[in-house]
């Protein structure tokens, strides 16, 4: 017979394991070149120094002449707070009941949950890891109904989600929660699945209950005036190279940004991410001269075009409007743990949702993405 006990049993020994695997497998090709681990985590806190500039002192000097002076090496501390990164599956008790007779009913029950789950959780980390850290989705740039609203982004992937609306002001409205319920991507609109009748021109939209919670993303590394703490434009070493295309984008701009980077950063280049849109743009330049490369590389797996042997990757949540040139080993994902499901005091993972006749169970991950290297990195804009 099925009872809470063995369910519990079951998400704990049989499942975290696979759930773990399949969400830290497959998220996209930045996450599987990047580092991860439990390293320089403190308490909340990922804290580390990294060295920027010459380490040490080296000289080269006569036989018989005065060693080097030591030479201090220059640290900066970056520190930033854990993030905190939450999956709910929810079972009904009639549900539970129905299959208690059976194991293969409950199984069957357990697996469709869990496969939603790992589905979201995979899309949700994947998208954070392009975020800039405020979990904004897109903008309301006019209003056509309560219900329907003009806004700056439009991308199929927003339907189903649960949002929260923000003034203008970035203050939060009365519509959080809410849930979209169409895109229409001809039309620039969303629909939502409520009315909001209050005025929300101009305002932000973002994941329901994420907001300023997210991941320190690419967007935060690229985009923000300030990171971990440093204004980058008091602290080069924390400002990305940023060249703007002028209209117009070339193989030449391309290989000018890798050797600008090794030449001026030691920074060598191994990971390329843009959008779908701008691969096949890419492609094109390089097969005009019948270079193009499509192999899979080893490392992650995915299928790839080089650009002098530096391989180009697609992900949907790359912005159209640029090309980002990483060097991964830059990069870690530090976490407290990896996915583990949340237990109340006595060990239970399923809790029945206080006023429902329903069972709820949360994975929780406790992590920050970090850029030890910011200047090391670069992006290409406003190629058309």
């Amino acid at each position: 017979m099925i009872t809470i006990q063995n369910a519990d049993a079951a998400l704990k020994d049989y499942y975290l394991d696979a759930i773990s695997a399949q969400l830290n497998d497959g998220v996209s090709p930045f996450f599987a070149a990047i580092e991860k681990g439990t390293d320089y985590v403190y308490g909340k806190d990922v804290k580390l120094a990294v060295v920027r500039g010459f380490a040490g002192n080296v000289m080269a000097g006569a036989e018989d002449g005065d060693l080097p002076d030591p030479h201090k090496n220059r640290y900066v501390n970056i520190t930033a707070p854990l993030k905190n990164i939450y999956g709910t599956i929810e079972i009904s008790d009639k549900a539970m009941r129905a299959s208690r007779e059976s194991s293969g009913a409950f199984v069957n029950l357990l697996n469709a949950e869990m496969e939603g789950l790992v589905s979201s959780a995979k899309q949700n980390f994947q998208r954070m890891l392009f975020g800039d850290g405020t979990g904004k989705l897109f903008t309301i740039t006019d209003k056509v109904s309560d219900t329907v609203y003009n806004v700056d982004v439009v991308k199929e992937y927003f339907v189903g989600m649960q949002v929260d609306l923000y003034s203008p002001l970035n203050k939060p409205s009365s519509a959080l929660g809410v849930y979209i319920e169409s895109v229409d991507k001809a039309a620039g609109t969303v629909t939502f699945g409520t009315a909001v009748t209050e005025l929300v021109v101009g305002g932000n939209v973002y994941v329901h209950g994420s907001v300023n919670s997210e991941l320190t993303g690419l967007g935060a590394i690229f985009d923000s005036a300030s990171i971990y703490g440093y204004t980058k434009t008091a602290d080069p070493y924390f400002a990305p190279y940023k060249v703007d295309a002028n209209g117009k984008l070339t193989e030449g701009d391309l290989s000018d940004v890798l050797d600008y980077m090794e030449e001026n950063f030691n920074s060598k280049i191994n990971v390329i991410l843009c959008s779908y849109k701008t691969r096949k743009k890419i492609a094109a330049l390089i097969d005009a001269n019948r270079r193009v490369v499509n192999t899979i590389d080893a490392r992650t797996g995915y299928g790839v075009v080089t650009v002098n042997d530096v391989p180009v990757y697609a992900d949907k949540y790359c912005p159209d409007d640029r090309i980002l040139f990483l060097n991964s080993e830059d990069f870690a994902l530090y976490q407290l743990c990896d996915w583990e499901w949340l237990e109340d005091e006595d060990g239970k993972i399923l809790k029945q949702v206080p006023g429902k006749a329903a069972y709820s169970a949360t994975l929780v991950k406790y992590a920050e993405l970090v850029c030890r290297k910011p200047c090391g990195q670069a992006m290409l804009h406003n190629f058309g």
